[in-house]
């Protein structure tokens, strides 16, 4: 056994050698059969993203490349309802060279299973090969299934960093305390509220007793993210 690991291991030096690979690392990395690579992004970006329906001016300010005009340009959109329309504000004032920086840091989460192709695009690293996977299991019930489906292509690192961008709607009636929270801006006094009036019967029920608390702006950024079965 001991004779057969340091055979392993000279070959792995002579390999080394050959190759002329710093500390012994071999040269190329074998890439697993259906393994995607995504594209390349800083590691920080997708790291705490601000979502710029809930995020102060002061914190939007303080984002690299982030101008007066952008933060301006984000309060007078709120509440933007779409990825596309929250593009539409920043392109205007962002280079298309700058737009995927900023958002590695700003971001609007993006319905799986609405989200056109142009919009999952816009995610950084996201390129052709990752968006025909984030389309194919579309519908996702869930975001353990976009979870484990994209687990097949690329490692856990980068399905959390995915995972940031995205959410699916929640079914009004049945989801857990959990994933009520789960919804950006939802707290616990909310929660209670979306609780409270159990069953809902339509989208049009829901945003009447939501409006009891919060104006018509609030009501529609909240209903991205629910619905009913």
């Amino acid at each position: 056994m001991i004779a057969r690991r340091m055979t392993a291991v000279a070959a792995c030096l002579l390999l080394a050698a050959m190759t002329g690979c710093a500390n012994g690392e071999a040269a190329n990395e074998t890439v697993a059969e259906g393994e995607v690579q995504p594209e390349s992004v800083p590691a920080e970006m997708g790291s705490g993203l601000l979502n710029p329906n809930l995020a102060s001016r002061d914190e939007m300010a303080s984002l690299p490349g982030v101008s007066d005009g952008v933060v301006d340009a984000i309060m007078d959109g709120r509440p933007f309802l779409s990825v596309a329309s929250f593009h539409e504000a920043i392109s205007a004032h962002v280079s298309a060279d700058d737009v995927e920086g900023l958002y590695g840091h700003l971001w609007l989460p993006l319905d799986l299973n609405s989200a056109t192709a142009d919009e999952i695009l816009l995610i950084p690293g996201i390129g052709d090969r990752m968006l025909h996977e984030f389309e194919e299991y579309r519908p996702y019930e869930g975001m353990p299934r976009f979870e484990r489906e994209m687990a097949k292509y690329v490692d856990d690192a980068e399905v959390a960093r995915m995972a940031q961008y995205v959410f699916v709607q929640i079914d009004l009636n049945t989801a857990t305390a959990e994933e009520i929270l789960g919804v950006p801006g939802v707290g616990d006094r909310m929660k209670h509220e979306f609780e409270e009036y159990r069953p809902y019967t339509s989208m049009e029920q829901f945003r009447r007793e939501m409006g009891k608390y919060v104006d018509d702006g609030e009501v529609a950024r909240m209903e991205r993210y629910v619905t009913i079965h």
